[in-house]
């Protein structure tokens, strides 16, 4: 747990299906306290402010601003949404930790990362896949050397599961796939092998009734010459359904890793194969098959703390998700003209200027 001499105050924007994650997991962080919290609908918000317990509950983003002293506000909303509340934040001086996508496209998470950074704002993006144990034990691995230096690597998100159920807006989404999940797995790809030179890719709209593409691959090839496999899709029939986890392969010079099904991890390193059970221990609240999301959720949430109190840039700033939102438009991009393109010189992007106070993985 994270601990401060006094609880941070934050208010939680935004209590719909994914936001009563982010609540649980302010509940179970000692030094944190969510004092408010803000939804449209009343009785979402109140909701909410249940959940956390004692927590005041407001319909009204500015009014609550106004009304409360808070260190920080956690945004759990939809993209379209985003610009206009961070605005409310910039002028307020509160500090911000926001849901991806930050915007409907790039040239908005741009206007939002900029306006932060001009009020001397601290912003971080929910970028909760990296965060999860699987994938972070998967970064451990190659952080050590134990397959030499990586070559190859496949990200895979596939799946059946109804994501329209609990988040019916996606079906009326013009970007999907790409802009929901994509955004996830090519962050990964980024974490993992570094920044990407080239990105080919291909989507299509499989399932009947939706706007948006459902079904999306990608080839990269990394700065320090990797190649990697993006693929997400949501229309997959395949036997075992294994939603909501991500399937790894890396293979580097001296051996590889295997992130499998169910969530074991198989190294090889030399003449060397190991096996190791990388599943997240469930908290109390969390329950499979969502625990490895869930948990990931209390760790974001775990390291924007800590970064707001030791006044440390989070690793997933605003200025670094731009690098990964780049990566998103470089996919449609390559998915209208047919053609790859190069993401650092197809669309420019500010630099951040507080690097060397950047908190480093862990």
């Amino acid at each position: 747990m994270t601990e401060q001499t006094v609880p941070a105050r934050g208010a939680v924007i935004g209590c719909g299906f994914f936001a009563a994650n982010h609540l649980a997991a302010w509940r179970d962080i000692t030094g944190a306290n969510v004092i408010a919290t803000c939804d449209l609908d009343r009785q979402k918000a109140e909701l909410g402010a249940e959940l956390v317990g004692g927590a005041k509950a407001y319909t009204d983003l500015a009014e609550m601003l106004r009304s409360e002293q808070l260190d920080f506000v956690d945004i759990v909303t939809t993209m379209e949404t985003h610009e206009a509340i961070i605005d409310q934040c910039a002028e307020h001086a509160v500090p911000a930790i926001i849901q991806k996508p930050l915007a409907p496209d790039l040239a908005g998470a741009i206007r939002i990362v900029e306006r932060m950074a001009a009020a001397g704002v601290p912003l971080m993006i929910h970028e909760n896949f990296r965060f999860q144990r699987p994938i972070r034990e998967v970064w451990q691995t190659l952080r050590r050397g134990a397959i030499g230096r990586p070559v190859y690597a496949e990200i895979q998100f596939r799946t059946n599961h109804d994501i329209y159920a609990k988040q019916p807006y996606l079906a009326e989404t013009e970007r999907l796939i790409i802009s929901d999940v994509g955004v996830h797995v090519l962050d990964v790809a980024r974490f993992l092998l570094g920044e990407a030179t080239t990105l080919y890719c291909r989507a299509a709209s499989i399932r009947p009734g939706i706007r948006g593409e459902d079904m999306m691959s990608a080839v990269l090839g990394h700065a320090n010459g990797a190649t990697s496999i993006v693929a997400a899709c949501y229309q997959s029939k395949r036997p075992q359904e294994i939603f909501p986890q991500c399937l790894i392969t890396v293979e580097g010079t001296a051996g590889s890793i295997e992130l499998r099904p169910d969530y074991e991890m198989v190294v090889r390193s030399g003449d060397e194969v190991t096996r190791h059970d990388v599943n997240p221990t469930p908290l109390d609240w969390a329950e499979p098959p969502w625990h490895a999301v869930q948990e990931s959720v209390l760790r974001v949430n775990e390291h924007w703390l800590q970064c707001l109190g030791e006044g440390k840039t989070p690793e997933t700033s605003g200025f670094d998700n731009l690098k990964t939102f780049r990566l998103v438009e470089a996919a449609y991009r390559s998915v209208e003209n047919g053609h790859a393109v190069d993401p650092t010189t197809f669309a420019t992007i500010p630099e951040d200027p507080a690097l060397k106070g950047r908190l480093t993985p862990g």
